[in-house]
């Protein structure tokens, strides 16, 4: 066969070529929360603001955890080309956003801690200056939340395409989380430093964090359980498996005896399909009647002649 025959045959991995967008979001939302960070750890330690001291170091973790977002984004695009990979660079992201899950968990677990603390040991604040201070955050919080949200894709699709679902990127999407839950804390030290300077309500500050800790879990486990399906290549309940069979099928000869499928993509997947079937079409034809699914990326079939 000639060469140029086979490059024909062949085709790339790389799924996810628009997200240029995501990793500017995420870069600018990195550079914003790295800078409220420092300035809200140096304040809460001048102005004696627990709730803003306490708030500037879970910022930290977040910082880290976009950064994790970010560099996922760059390592995907980075190794792109990258035939190592089989199905492509996709997952990097997923196990990035399934990191940031885990720091998420962790920043509850430090705001939960910090709230129990200050049942204990409260302290003398000085009110005026830590509210403003947290108000900039809350604010900054806000933009960076705004700034991640917004996705030209999903607020201009295409009427033309498939009638699936369009996936969310869940690598965006634990950013996202981040910023969240770093606006509610910011919200929640607000409440705490006003309570505590008009109404002299000590317990309001613990109590709130409690419950913005509970928020926090609630995320943590919701991104955990959406990325180790992708990572364990949980797909089978996906509605396509029940579309593909019924198409495979539809001639009342072919039967499906093994069926593999699995997400290399945001909204992309690889299947193998192994069938019987006692006159059977070609595996051209086969594949002609699921070219209308554009979820498939990667496509096997396999055929097995009944006797």
């Amino acid at each position: 066969m000639h060469l140029t025959e086979i490059h024909r045959w062949q085709h790339h991995h790389y799924f996810s070529q628009e997200k240029k967008s995501a990793e500017r979001r995420t870069l600018f939302v990195v550079l914003l929360t790295l800078s409220t960070m420092l300035v809200e750890i140096v304040a809460g330690w001048i102005y004696n603001s627990m709730a803003l001291f306490a708030d500037g170091w879970h910022m930290s973790t977040h910082a880290t955890a976009l950064s994790v977002s970010l560099i996922a984004y760059i390592l995907a695009r980075k190794h792109a080309n990258d035939k190592r990979f089989a199905f492509g660079t996709w997952k990097i992201e997923i196990l990035g956003a399934y990191t940031s899950a885990i720091l998420l968990g962790i920043v509850g677990l430090f705001v939960l801690g910090v709230s129990i603390e200050r049942i204990f040991k409260p302290m003398e604040i000085i009110y005026d200056h830590a509210l403003m201070v947290a108000v900039a955050g809350f604010v900054i919080n806000v933009v960076s939340a705004l700034i991640l949200q917004y996705d030209p894709e999903q607020h201009h699709p295409n009427d033309q395409e498939h009638h699936h679902r369009h996936e969310k990127d869940l690598n965006l999407q634990s950013a996202y989380l981040h910023v969240i839950a770093d606006a509610l804390t910011s919200i929640l030290a607000i409440l705490a430093l006003l309570g505590a300077k008009y109404y002299h309500w000590n317990w309001l500050d613990p109590f709130v964090g409690m419950i913005g800790s509970a928020f926090i879990f609630r995320w943590t486990f919701m991104l955990i359980k959406d990325t180790s399906g992708i990572l364990l290549d949980r797909e089978m309940d996906s509605p396509l498996i029940k579309e593909i069979t019924k198409i495979i099928e539809s001639d009342g000869d072919s039967k499906i005896s093994d069926l593999h499928f699995w997400r290399v993509a945001q909204n992309k997947y690889a299947c193998i399909i192994s069938l019987v079937a006692k006159n059977p079409c070609s595996i051209e034809e086969y594949k002609n009647k699921l070219r209308n699914i554009d979820e498939i990326a990667h496509l096997t079939i396999e055929i097995n002649h009944c006797r």
